[in-house]
């Protein structure tokens, strides 16, 4: 085996924390994978990692190395970047971040796109609910759902989505119409983890200004398909992105409640680390997801409020 294979093996063991998930993301077998461990080790003459039947640790040999291999993969990456610089062609592999529920239902049906009007880039996309460090953590770009803060980033916004208070008919039927904000209390909620207002939901009208419930939520998750199942299936109310919900307000299975208030608006932006030159195939990213999401998808769609 080739040492690039070995060392890029190694490299995505450390950073997938098995030979398992390593193996699924450079789409070989794990014994492949442990077969190119092994003999990097023995071209080396030191253990790199320690393995157990329960756990899998580096060692401090192995951290060093792994520094230097992540250095030495990322001047490659911006060796092709160059190229792609020169000749005018995006070229290379781009590490991309995003939301769960949003890169399932928004970006996965954008890809193959991609992919297809630039033939030499490479994909890794990775899905997390939580705030990735994008230079720490080698992304080319992020999908951000939220209020940017990190001015050292460099980011285009793609889209905005509403938070909107929602039930469904069923819990409706079972628990009551709550008419305004203010009616919450003694209501099940549906919290998600990540939301930047914690508990406090916030509400503003023209004619009340702003009213903010402190919530108790029954259930509460880090994921936001998973507090629109619960809250599909009749167990509370919950505050959602547009993006998540239209399609069921537009068919009825949700209601949009107390719609004389306006929740948040959140901006959608692909955010890249700040470079001088930024390289061909990030460009390419940015420029087609902005033309991707220039009419997103749920803003087509239409909703059902809260009615007697």
């Amino acid at each position: 085996m080739d040492r690039f294979k070995e060392i890029e093996a190694f490299v995505t063991v450390v950073e997938e924390g098995s030979f398992v998930a390593a193996g699924d993301t450079l789409h070989v077998s794990k014994a492949a994978v442990s077969r190119a461990v092994v003999e990097l080790e023995k071209r080396l003459g030191a253990r790199l990692l320690q393995r157990t039947t329960r756990r899998l640790s580096i060692t401090e040999a192995g951290r060093a190395y792994y520094d230097r291999c992540k250095q030495i993969m990322a001047e490659l990456d911006e060796a092709d970047s160059a190229v792609g610089a020169v000749t005018g062609t995006a070229v290379g592999k781009l590490r991309i971040n995003a939301p769960v529920s949003f890169g399932i239902r928004h970006l996965s049906p954008v890809w193959g796109r991609f992919m297809k009007r630039y033939p030499n880039v490479e994909l890794e996309i990775d899905l997390s609910d939580r705030i990735v460090d994008v230079v720490d953590e080698g992304f080319d770009a992020v999908i951000r759902i939220s209020r940017l803060v990190d001015s050292t980033l460099v980011h285009r916004k793609l889209a905005t989505t509403q938070i909107i208070a929602v039930a469904s008919p069923g819990y409706i039927q079972a628990h009551g119409l709550p008419r305004h904000p203010e009616e919450l209390d003694g209501h099940q909620m549906i919290g998600y983890a990540y939301a930047a207002s914690g508990d406090v939901w916030r509400f503003e009208s023209d004619t009340e200004g702003v009213v903010e419930v402190n919530t108790k939520p029954r259930a509460r998750a880090n994921n936001g398909d998973t507090c629109r199942s619960l809250i599909l299936d009749d167990v509370g109310i919950g505050m959602e992105p547009d993006f998540l919900v239209a399609d069921d307000l537009a068919a009825g299975r949700l209601v949009h409640l107390f719609p004389q208030f306006r929740c948040r608006e959140i901006g959608i932006y692909v955010v890249y680390p700040s470079r001088k030159h930024l390289s061909v195939k990030v460009r390419a990213l940015v420029d087609f997801l902005a033309d991707a999401f220039r009419e997103p998808p749920w803003s087509r769609a239409g909703g059902h409020a809260a009615s007697d």
